[in-house]
């Protein structure tokens, strides 16, 4: 059986403006209109190897657009899977299984809007805008 693959927040995270002129226009604005859930086997080793790749802030941003608002403010400045088992618990559920189907991303800068259907960021930019 093939399994749809749908946008997680963790692409959100790294989603920017295509548009040369925008650059700089980040996060981008998520505008969710269907999100799925779907459980992804826990390694907390993995969310640690992840993080200091990710923008908290926009991560936060994200989560609360899709109604979650349990992570903290601010991460602890080391992370011991040991020691901080319940954040990354949260951290992958948030990161990993929360799959956004339907909705739009917009451009902080030019409000142009970006689709997100079947799970699916259409980030193509018309002609004129290349």
């Amino acid at each position: 059986p093939t399994r749809t693959v749908l946008m997680r927040l963790l692409t959100h995270n790294m989603l920017i403006n295509p548009m040369k002129k925008f650059e700089g226009a980040y996060p981008l604005k998520l505008i969710p209109k269907k999100i799925t859930k779907e459980e992804v086997k826990y390694n907390p080793l993995f969310v640690v190897h992840l993080l200091p790749k990710l923008n908290y802030p926009a991560l936060l941003y994200a989560a609360s657009t899709v109604g979650l608002k349990d992570l903290p403010k601010e991460l602890p400045k080391k992370i011991d899977p040991t020691e901080h088992d319940e954040l990354l618990k949260m951290l992958h559920h948030v990161l990993l299984e929360v799959h956004v189907e339907e909705g739009l991303l917009v451009c902080p800068k030019s409000e142009r809007e970006f689709p997100i259907k079947q799970g699916i960021p259409n980030m193509r930019l018309n002609e004129d805008e290349v």
